[in-house]
C-alpha cells in the first residue's frame, strides 16, 4: 500500500448494545463506514471526530470523552488510488439515537455477516466489524 496519496480523517468505533457497528453511506457514494472525516484547521483529532459526529449524526461529545484507539491504514472506499490515515477512537453515545444529516444518505448498524450483503469500506471491514 503506497503511502504518497494520503487522506488524513478521524473516525469513530460506535457500538449498540448487541455489538454491532455503526455505519454510515455518504450522499452519491455506495460504500458504508465508519462516521468521521476529514479535519478543520486547527483542529486535533479528538476535536475532528465529535464535531463531524455532530454534524454526521446529530450526537454531541466532549472531545476529551472519545478514547483513542490508534492511527489505521485502509485503502480509501470513495477515492480511487487513496490510502485513508484515520485516527480511530472509540465513542460511546449511552443510549442516545443516530440520525441522518449533513451529507449521509443512510446509517446502519452492522455485523461482520453484514459484509456480504452491503459494500462496507476497507477500513470499517478489515480492523473494526466484529
Amino acid at each position: 500500500m503506497t503511502h504518497a496519496r494520503e487522506i488524513r480523517v478521524s473516525a469513530a468505533v460506535i457500538l449498540d448494545a448487541d455489538d454491532r457497528l455503526l455505519l454510515v453511506r455518504k450522499r452519491g457514494t455506495t460504500a458504508f463506514m465508519q462516521p468521521g472525516g476529514k479535519p478543520e484547521p486547527g483542529e486535533d483529532a479528538a476535536q475532528t471526530l465529535a464535531r463531524e459526529l455532530d454534524e454526521e449524526i446529530g450526537i454531541r461529545l466532549d472531545p476529551a470523552h472519545l478514547r483513542p484507539l490508534g492511527e489505521y491504514r485502509a485503502h480509501a472506499a470513495n477515492e480511487p488510488g487513496f490510502v485513508v490515515v484515520a485516527d480511530v477512537f472509540v465513542a460511546d453515545i449511552g443510549d442516545a439515537e443516530p440520525v441522518i444529516a449533513a451529507e449521509i444518505e443512510e446509517l446502519r448498524w452492522a455485523r461482520r455477516s453484514d459484509a456480504d450483503d452491503i459494500e462496507i469500506a476497507p477500513l470499517a471491514r478489515e480492523y473494526f466489524l466484529r
